[in-house]
């Protein structure tokens, strides 16, 4: 679950309570596209913004519909107390991992992160997953970090923030750091737009937010890094500029979002608020996107 593709799903609500069903048809559909794992209550999945009790169902949910492909679930939350409630619940239902990133209003510091992964590691039966996303904690791994945190029990990934554009560089970050981890822990690349340059550099993972709804195009382009077609996974994310444009002017999540209700695979204003998802000429821009890649081909609507 930690190689090859990772999809996020996004969490739709509907009147800001999470639609289960809308929430069951994306799940389905990455088990139907054959994906090698789900993540579900990822930063695409707006975990930080529901309780206890709705993450848990939302686990129960997933694991449910996920088959045999198997489902990680994110476990952030601000105290390490309720990080570990989350724990015990992915557990209870039935997860296969958990991820986990450092949560924080004030800021952490290093030894706070590495107490916090103490901690949680003492209390899991499961593989984890280390959620490095500097662009939404406002924490910066360092490498030392990384070594720290991958020598506890039950590290079993790092997801790293991109690697650098130039093929000789992405390679030569990876070398830099299979050096200072164990073998057994892979390494994971996020930032879609990062995704081709990663694997093709020698990532065992993508972390893929668009793979959460449109796990095709995120399939493609992992099967053929993985294959050996580099340029072929390189074209497939060149194709993709216009939705990575849109990404880095709007966010990933508002982008997803606003894809899936377009689609018909989520219900309008399927966002927690106080997120606002896009409208006006910004949703107009999804939407030309949208029919200029073809990427309603092959989705019925829920």
């Amino acid at each position: 679950m930690f190689t090859g593709l990772n999809a996020f799903p996004l969490t739709p609500l509907a009147e800001q309570r999470i639609d289960e069903a809308a929430f069951a048809g994306l799940v389905e559909r990455l088990v139907a596209a054959r994906v090698d794992g789900i993540t579900a209550l990822g930063s695409t999945g707006s975990y930080a913004y529901f309780t206890r009790e709705e993450r848990a169902r939302v686990a129960r949910l997933a694991v449910g519909c996920a088959g045999d492909v198997p489902v990680v679930v994110g476990v952030g939350a601000l105290r390490t107390t309720h990080v570990l409630e989350h724990v015990e619940d992915a557990q209870n239902a039935g997860a296969s991992g958990v991820l986990l990133a450092p949560v924080s209003y004030q800021a952490l510091s290093p030894e706070d992160v590495l107490g916090l992964f103490e901690d949680v590691t003492r209390e899991l039966s499961v593989p984890l997953a280390v959620y490095d996303n500097p662009g939404t904690t406002r924490f910066t791994f360092t490498d030392e970090l990384y070594q720290a945190i991958a020598a506890l029990p039950h590290v079993a990934s790092i997801k790293i923030p991109g690697v650098p554009a130039d093929p000789a560089a992405a390679s030569a970050r990876l070398a830099q750091l299979r050096s200072i981890l164990p073998a057994h822990v892979t390494i994971g690349v996020s930032g879609d737009a990062f995704a081709a340059a990663g694997l093709n550099a020698g990532c065992d993972a993508w972390y893929s937010v668009i793979g959460g709804t449109l796990p095709a195009i995120a399939l493609a382009l992992t099967r053929a890094a993985q294959s050996g077609d580099a340029d072929g996974a390189r074209e497939i994310s060149e194709g993709l500029q216009p939705l990575w444009d849109l990404f880095g002017r709007h966010g990933s999540l508002r982008v997803t979002a606003a894809i899936a209700e377009h689609l018909g695979l989520a219900p309008a204003h399927c966002l927690p608020l106080p997120i606002r998802g896009l409208d006006g000429s910004r949703r107009d821009d999804v939407e030309r996107v949208c029919e200029l890649l073809d990427l309603s081909a092959g989705i019925s609507p829920r």
